[in-house]
């Protein structure tokens, strides 16, 4: 039986980066209001760790995307399947990520994907052409690498 999966990715601003991934990636924003509201009141939860995000409640310090094909917990909200989650961590990024997302573009729309997704804040790197192919190297909004192919 296959496990389902989470990314879990350090972020300084995690509802930011979530929305970013998610556009970038064509995921739903995962919606947690019911379990969180469930939790404030009955007092569980302060009010504190929560935001307002998208029209509802949300966790200040982690938001997570989920592919829109994949079913969700109808309790909790988080994804069954292929995730990407975004906790909130004091330090900055400072080095390079040893783990990182490919993106594959449709054949012959990289560049289009590559000028998209500098309209939603990613940076191109660096574009990489060798024997083995042909892909561009990017940042999201806070620096983390990521590959356009």
């Amino acid at each position: 039986m296959p496990l389902h999966w989470k990314l879990v990715i350090d972020a300084n601003d995690p509802l930011a980066l979530a929305d970013f991934w998610a556009e970038a990636m064509g995921y739903l924003p995962e919606d947690n209001s019911a379990l969180i509201e469930g939790l404030l009141s009955s007092g569980v939860v302060p009010p504190e760790l929560t935001v307002e995000w998208h029209g509802h409640h949300a966790w200040r310090d982690l938001a997570a995307v989920r592919h829109p094909d994949d079913p969700c917990d109808e309790v909790s909200g988080a994804g069954l399947g292929r995730r990407l989650l975004f906790q909130r961590v004091p330090e900055t990024k400072t080095v390079k990520n040893r783990l990182h997302i490919d993106l594959h573009s449709e054949p012959g729309r990289r560049d289009e994907e590559v000028a998209r997704l500098e309209g939603l804040g990613a940076t191109l790197v660096h574009h990489v052409r060798e024997h083995g192919g042909e892909w561009c190297i990017m940042r999201d909004p806070e620096g983390n690498e990521f590959c356009m192919q």
